[in-house]
């Protein structure tokens, strides 16, 4: 486990090797396991004083993990947090990891951060791209009841204190990209399919919409029913390509591709028309608008 001062070299040399800022983010998250989860905490440092600013009813560990507070020991000596290090709960930890780049999540919660305009991109966990640094949720009925981040696959939250996992569990159900995390997927396209919702079943309705297939009587909504997997489906077909309904790599492409291109400028020319008598001239002149006339010189 990492002290806070080697965990602020681990910044500063990541920040000095100029990596992507997912890499350098996602390293940083590395780097706090092992540190404490107290319910409402973002980031200070784990000492008695702050522990008891947090202390509530509803999470008793905020004391009883603390020796000094339960009254096993007068003092932080021997524990296994005396290096020191941060205290966090799992939105505090996505925020405070993220601070370190200069992006300041909006919101309280993990609802109210998953609702604030934090995103470049979000969707469920069936869509979550690969590349990128993403912050994992898990809804439970209307809100997001947890937060933490996800990379390649991996995943590392505070929970049960901050954890690594080298395989994603389960248990999150939507992702979302950090507003500022950098431009390394800008084209990426998820593999979509019937029960998929969010920004990028917008995207593909509109665009089977502006093509002509019917997408249903609700229309553009973000959510990939009946109607638009039928609609896929006939673009699919048309297109030569397999009509199994999934919006994946090759029907993105073929999407894109009927996309209208952009009209050329129209070019537009000027034509003198030399040694002309002033009648022929003016009679010229006459006929077309914004024409104009001047004597030959020489």
């Amino acid at each position: 486990m990492n002290s806070i001062r080697q965990v602020e070299e681990i910044i500063e040399q990541v920040k000095a090797d100029g990596i992507p800022l997912s890499e350098a983010a996602w390293q940083t998250a590395l780097a706090c396991v092992g540190w404490p989860y107290v319910f409402g905490a973002w980031g200070e440092e784990c000492t008695p004083s702050n522990r008891r600013r947090r202390a509530r009813e509803d999470h008793p560990t905020i004391v009883s993990k603390c020796q000094v507070l339960s009254g096993k020991k007068a003092v932080c000596d021997g524990c296994k947090w005396d290096l020191p290090v941060r205290i966090f709960d799992c939105r505090g930890f996505t925020d405070w990891v993220l601070k370190q780049f200069g992006i300041d999540l909006q919101g309280e919660g993990a609802t109210s951060q998953w609702n604030s305009d934090n995103w470049d991109a979000k969707g469920t966990i069936d869509t979550i791209p690969d590349g990128v640094l993403v912050c994992l949720f898990v809804r439970d009925g209307q809100k997001m009841s947890h937060t933490g981040f996800g990379y390649q696959g991996a995943s590392c939250e505070c929970s049960s204190g901050v954890q690594y996992f080298a395989q994603r569990k389960n248990k999150w159900t939507h992702w979302a990209i950090p507003r500022g995390i950098g431009g390394e997927v800008p084209d990426y396209k998820p593999t979509l399919r019937r029960g998929s919702k969010g920004e990028y079943v917008y995207v593909l309705q509109t665009m089977l919409q502006g093509l002509g297939y019917d997408i249903g009587k609700t229309g553009v909504d973000g959510d990939y029913g009946k109607a638009t997997e039928k609609a896929v489906k006939a673009f699919q077909k048309d297109h030569g390509l397999t009509a199994d309904g999934v919006c994946g790599p090759l029907t993105w492409k073929a999407l894109t591709a009927e996309e209208p291109a952009e009209p050329e400028p129209e070019k537009l020319y000027t034509v003198t028309i030399p040694h002309l008598e002033k009648a022929q001239a003016e009679a010229l002149v006459k006929q077309y608008d914004g024409a104009a006339m001047a004597e030959e010189r020489g």
